[in-house]
């Protein structure tokens, strides 16, 4: 299998012209960082995996929460996205998850994730198969186009009821009414303490359940039937491409990725 990082903006200058062109494959003796290396890599895979991180997303504007500047209220993102956090005030977690749903309905995919989509459907007509692991819980590349997506860490637009554990997309605006108008990031703003029972319910016959996000907070393991399905992929597939910020994944999470894969033949070359 071939390992392939890229950055966002590398990622759409040469997946769209690899998608565009034909070429030859002749056997190279050793791996490089340039063009012609990539398109016949891609050229003679079967089935590509791509890994998406929050530097896809930041291109078109998605906060991050990570870093100096990355606040809600007096607040980063690990300290609401627990689920010590959501026991302790469900409210507040719910009013941060509201602000980013209701960012999210202004922000669109950009050139990275329509190229990943445009190659995805041009592929699949070649009978070669495009599939999509990401990170992000944002449903861009969902928006985009992208029908083969694992969103490892859950979507903003989906969750899950404490009581009877449905999973369910939920795209209404506010969530629920009592929502509406609340989730000012600015640090002055007063949380609004909305009461339990007025907090998103679920709308199963009898439930009634407290709703949470359905993302995968800090602490919490990840969705085993989505691992496992992760883990499939990456067994089949013979080129492995991972977009990020070199900013928002470094090289050490890169390599303890694909070591992960034991007994496959790897090459690492970054852009």
């Amino acid at each position: 299998m071939i390992v392939r990082q890229l950055t966002c903006r590398g990622l759409t200058s040469q997946l769209c012209a690899a998608v565009r062109l034909n070429w030859s494959a002749p056997k190279m003796a050793r791996p490089s960082s340039n063009l012609t290396e990539f398109r016949e890599h891609f050229a003679k895979a079967k089935h590509i995996a791509i890994i998406t991180g929050a530097g896809v997303s930041a291109e078109s504007g998605v906060p991050t929460f990570r870093g100096q500047g990355g606040y809600w209220r007096k607040w980063q993102a690990q300290d609401l996205a627990t689920p010590e956090a959501f026991s302790r005030d469900p409210s507040l977690v719910w009013e941060f998850y509201h602000y980013r749903r209701e960012v999210m309905r202004s922000k669109m995919p950009n050139p990275a994730h329509l190229a990943i989509a445009e190659c995805e459907s041009r592929l699949s007509k070649q009978g070669r198969s495009v599939v999509i692991i990401t990170q992000n819980i944002d449903e861009l590349h969902h928006t985009a186009g992208s029908k083969h997506v694992y969103e490892i860490h859950g979507s903003l637009f989906k969750t899950r009821c404490m009581s009877c554990g449905e999973v369910k997309a939920n795209h209404k605006s506010p969530i629920c009414p009592a929502l509406e108008g609340k989730g000012e990031p600015d640090p002055s703003a007063k949380d609004a303490r909305i009461p339990v029972e007025h907090l998103p319910r679920c709308d199963r016959s009898g439930c009634n359940g407290l709703l949470r996000p359905h993302v995968v907070w800090f602490g919490e393991t990840l969705d085993s039937d989505i691992l496992t399905a992760v883990e499939q992929e990456l067994e089949i597939c013979d080129l492995c491409l991972i977009v990020s910020d070199s900013k928002l994944m470094h090289e050490t999470q890169l390599k303890n990725l694909v070591s992960c894969l034991p007994g496959r033949h790897q090459e690492y070359a970054r852009n």
